[in-house]
């Protein structure tokens, strides 16, 4: 299967780099604010295809006075990505395509050294065949990126986001929906005039992968990363009238299921209003980690719990509520509650910390700590049960083609904060210019705190085709 997969990518990647739009038909309607939520570029009519190539120099400054000293490797100080990147779609018969959409990367940064098998590296998001046999309804199968959800800064229902970043280039959660990987499935949707229903199955194809470092992986597909268990997704979205728009989803992973409800509501014609919520019978976060870890080898099997949440599976609720407004100078702003029943309470980080503090880098126990952390960024979950996101798009800022995104989230429980500041100015059609901008900020015993990279900055050069 993976030599298969390997030949597939091989075949494609000389197209320079592919597409999408998957066509999940991601049933509550996007309001102004959603409309908003990923970074625009300009875009050339070329029917259905984005290729562009792009330049990101980045450099970071990182903490020398953490309490608990993250093991290696660190972020790198400085990162160089050239990279050509492609959405492409195929007619192959009358209502039937292929879709393709991928990265191909040459990378440089710290410590990674040149030339090795990490300096090259191509991203397939996706490849998928997708036909239509009856109006309305729609088949698909291959590598697909399905995104669900309504809020912009934690999404509880989209349940395929586990694991599915790598090389992030930005903290923004709307640009990480588009640029991750798909998951290898079978999806089938029928879209009516008031309602729409789909069913999804991925399949396990192979062991899953222990969370590391994914610089050498070359060409490697991450099959292992998307399709290390058996999942599958049933969802079914409505119209109501009136701008009321409910989705509810049933997800299942090996055996544990999850419930989850989106709903979106239309406040006037600036205002929207919007409730995600997902729940299920699952571990916290911290025991969730250690028990993956001792399961991919990560984690020595008779090695302690470093610390516990309570080893206890019961039901646990996840919840985003947000509320956008546009305003008449094309500024649109989001400001977001979200809850993880299973992330760090305070006493859970006060124990974090206690266990952690003093400690070397290479002790059992601080790598233990920092890989509950990082267990927790691989699935895109926040290790945090209590936080605030707002986020800010300013279109035409200032000068015409000129955009400025902005976003800040907190820790609700100890006020540190992550925030990202970016800048677009597309120069014509072909050319965009960007600037970007963040940090972490918070006491050394606080979430964002204690992080080892303390600010970041990005600086991009695009080239459109």
């Amino acid at each position: 299967m993976r030599a298969a997969a390997t030949a597939a990518v091989l075949l494609f990647a000389g197209s320079v780099h592919a597409a999408d739009e998957n066509k999940d038909v991601d049933l509550i309607p996007q309001a102004p604010a959603q409309a908003q939520a990923a970074s625009p570029v300009p875009s050339v009519d070329r029917g259905n295809q984005r290729i562009y190539v792009e330049n990101a120099l980045g450099f970071s400054s990182l903490r020398d006075d953490l309490l608990v000293p993250q093991p290696p490797p660190l972020p790198p100080r400085w990162e160089e990505h050239l990279f050509a990147d492609a959405r492409l779609q195929w007619p192959v018969a009358p209502n039937t395509f292929v879709a393709y959409s991928g990265r191909l990367s040459l990378v440089a940064q710290e410590d990674l050294g040149f030339p090795n098998r990490g300096n090259l590296t191509h991203d397939l998001r996706e490849l998928y065949a997708s036909a239509e046999p009856r109006p309305r309804d729609y088949l698909d199968v291959g590598r697909i990126n399905v995104k669900s959800g309504v809020a912009l800064g934690f999404n509880p229902t989209d349940f395929f986001k586990t694991r599915a970043v790598v090389d992030p280039l930005t903290a923004d959660p709307s640009a990480l929906r588009e640029n991750r990987l798909g998951t290898l499935m079978l999806r089938a949707q029928h879209v009516g005039e008031r309602a729409t229903v789909s069913a999804l199955y991925a399949p396990r194809v192979t062991d899953p992968a222990p969370i590391g470092d994914d610089r050498y992986r070359g060409f490697d597909p991450l099959f292992d990363r998307t399709n290390g268990t058996n999942r599958w997704l049933v969802k079914a979205s409505a119209q109501l009238g009136n701008g009321v728009n409910p989705e509810a989803m049933l997800f299942g992973e090996n055996g544990q299921v999850k419930t989850g409800v989106n709903l979106a509501e239309s406040v006037g014609q600036s205002t929207v209003v919007y409730a995600e919520w997902a729940g299920g019978r699952q571990l916290g976060i911290a025991d969730q980690a250690l028990a993956f870890g001792r399961a991919t080898g990560s984690v020595p099997a008779s090695a302690p719990d470093v610390i516990s949440q309570g080893n206890d599976k019961r039901f646990r609720n996840q919840l985003a509520l947000g509320v956008s407004y546009t305003t008449e100078s094309k500024i649109t702003f989001n400001l977001e509650y979200h809850y993880n029943e299973a992330g760090f309470s305070r006493a859970d980080w006060d124990r974090w910390f206690a266990v952690g503090e003093g400690r070397p880098d290479s002790s059992p126990v601080t790598r233990e700590l920092w890989y509950i952390r990082g267990y927790a960024s691989d699935r895109q979950e926040p290790l945090q049960r209590h936080s605030v996101f707002l986020r800010a798009d300013w279109v035409d800022f200032l000068v015409p083609k000129l955009e400025l995104t902005g976003f800040v989230l907190a820790d609700a429980t100890d006020g540190s904060t992550l925030m990202q500041l970016e800048a677009d100015y597309a120069r014509s059609d072909l050319w965009t210019y960007s600037v970007l901008a963040g940090g972490t900020t918070g006491g050394r015993r606080s979430n964002f705190g204690s992080l080892p990279r303390a600010a970041s900055a990005l600086f991009k050069a695009t080239r459109y085709f």
